[in-house]
């Protein structure tokens, strides 16, 4: 399954960062493709495309701060966490927000 992902932290620096390479590698463990993009203190970075979009199935919000560009999502399902979940327990929140697509029939 493919997901996109948003990390964004207060400060932007580490914690964001931190949180998209704990995602990346969680949804790699679980067998998952996963983009994510981190809106930090360098600004938003790794944009995710209308390509990303269109592939994903459901987008993992791991945010302390309002995420911008947020309309991108309406037609996605979305799971919102913290920055500090996506830190501590991303393997979880990857296999939650795959859990949250309904099965195809």
């Amino acid at each position: 399954m493919h997901l996109v992902a948003i990390t964004a932290c207060p400060t932007g620096i580490a914690h964001t960062y931190m949180a998209a390479e704990r995602l990346e590698k969680a949804a790699k463990k679980l067998g998952h493709t996963i983009r994510v993009e981190t809106q930090g203190a360098m600004g938003i970075e790794n944009a995710l495309t209308a390509d990303d979009l269109e592939r994903a199935v459901v987008v993992l919000l791991a945010a302390g701060i309002p995420v911008r560009g947020r309309e991108r999502f309406e037609h996605l399902r979305v799971v919102e966490a913290s920055v500090q979940e996506a830190i501590k327990d991303a393997e979880r929140l990857v296999s939650a927000a795959v859990g949250s697509v309904p099965a195809i029939p």
